[in-house]
């Protein structure tokens, strides 16, 4: 699933600045390729949070995914010249998407039903002995 498009990252960044981001060939254009890559990276991102409470895909997109991986992706592209506001944004992302899998924060997804809870992640712990060498020399 798709969270975001182009044409979003367009929309809340703008234009020039995504060229800028992106244009490794000095072509005065967006690379479309560049731009998928960094969204697909926010996509797997977000997943990796929202799949602890949803099945995925969702049913829909809410507009507060749209946004976060808008942000998450404008840091992805902006690697090594972050600049403090979009360093923010993606940290600020990211601490909404662990309350999210937390289940501190709702989607608001109609139809979305939370995923099963899975043992991942759980160790297991054997029962106490009930035999040991102490009990065994009393017989």
């Amino acid at each position: 699933m798709t969270y975001a498009t182009q044409q979003d990252l367009i929309d809340r960044i703008g234009e020039d600045e995504l060229i800028q981001l992106t244009d490794r060939n000095n072509t005065n254009a967006i690379n479309s390729s560049v731009v998928g890559r960094a969204l697909a990276d926010a996509d797997a991102e977000i997943n990796s949070y929202v799949v602890a409470r949803y099945a995925l895909p969702l049913p829909e997109v809410p507009a507060i995914l749209v946004r976060l991986a808008c942000d998450i992706a404008h840091y992805q592209l902006s690697s090594n010249r972050v600049g403090e506001a979009v360093r923010t944004r993606y940290e600020d992302a990211v601490k909404y998407l662990k309350s999210l899998s937390k289940g501190e924060a709702q989607l608001g997804v109609a139809s979305g039903e939370p995923a099963a809870p899975t043992d991942a992640g759980i160790a297991y712990v054997a029962p106490p002995r009930v035999f040991n060498r102490k009990n065994l020399s009393d017989y």
